[in-house]
């Protein structure tokens, strides 16, 4: 298999290349930083430039006859209030999240229509079904990406070409130290403070990277995709179908309480 992977120089990303690369597929690992690899070819590209995007699948069809499987992985982070959230910080991560995934879907669906086959994984989170508190932007920027990916289901069904969100919980990364920050304004300061420490621990505790390419790799076995598909420890994907089934002050009630925002 042909794979493409953005995001691929660290975390999640560095450890899908490694994983598929090892398992013998062909794998080009596309981030803004160059990667040295034994088990993937690093493609420096940064996924917010459409014409950087265009010469990156250019080059890998260049030597490659086909485009198998799309991961859609780079993103960001963002902490801070609603209210001390700037214009630029908002659309600098709605750029990346969402924008720069779209790009990459318009960059190899050409080649997987003439195919009439091909995968695309868009990377989201458990955090897209809940306006998380202090990460309401990445929670909406993720929930644009779920919404997107189930547009083009229907567009692209008639050349077979199939897609899926991937919706993950913590994962131990370095997403903490990478997140865009607002700065935080007074009255927000001390239960920012506290809900941030707990964010961080969240991640520290998180599942091991490789896990979701195992999971990944079960789900290529599969000969239909669903849309939305969840990965994570049992407490975090427990929110998804609690949020669909109990009354909404309910549920922001236990969701105060595992954000510790209150006792």
């Amino acid at each position: 298999m042909t794979i493409i992977i953005t995001g691929s120089s660290t975390g999640i990303g560095f450890a899908l290349a490694e994983f598929f690369g090892k398992k013998g597929h062909r794998v080009f690992g596309l981030s803004r930083k160059n990667v040295n690899s034994e088990f993937f070819t690093s493609v420096p590209t940064d996924i917010t430039d459409y014409s950087q995007i265009q010469n990156a699948v250019s080059e890998i069809l260049k030597t490659e006859q086909r485009i198998d499987l799309l991961i859609n992985n780079a993103g960001m982070g963002m902490v801070g209030s609603v209210e001390d959230s700037s214009a630029e910080e908002i659309l600098k991560l709605f750029h990346l999240n969402l924008v720069g995934s779209v790009q990459m879907m318009k960059a190899v669906l050409p080649k997987m229509r003439t195919q009439k086959s091909g995968r695309i994984i868009n990377i989201s989170s458990i955090g897209s079904e809940m306006g998380l508190p202090f990460r309401g932007f990445y929670s909406a920027s993720k929930a644009a990406l779920d919404k997107v990916t189930e547009a083009i289901r229907y567009e692209i069904s008639p050349w077979k070409i199939q897609v899926c969100a991937l919706h993950l919980g913590d994962i131990k990364t370095g997403i903490a130290e990478n997140r865009v920050q607002s700065t935080v304004s007074e009255p927000y300061q001390k239960i920012f403070d506290k809900i941030h420490q707990v964010m961080n621990s969240h991640v520290d505790k998180g599942t091991n990277p490789v896990e979701v390419a195992v999971y990944i790799e079960k789900l290529l076995a599969k000969k239909s995709w669903k849309a939305h598909y969840y990965f994570g420890k049992f407490g975090q994907k427990i929110g998804v179908p609690l949020k669909w089934i109990l009354p909404q002050n309910f549920y922001e009630k236990l969701m105060r309480k595992y954000s510790k925002l209150e006792e």
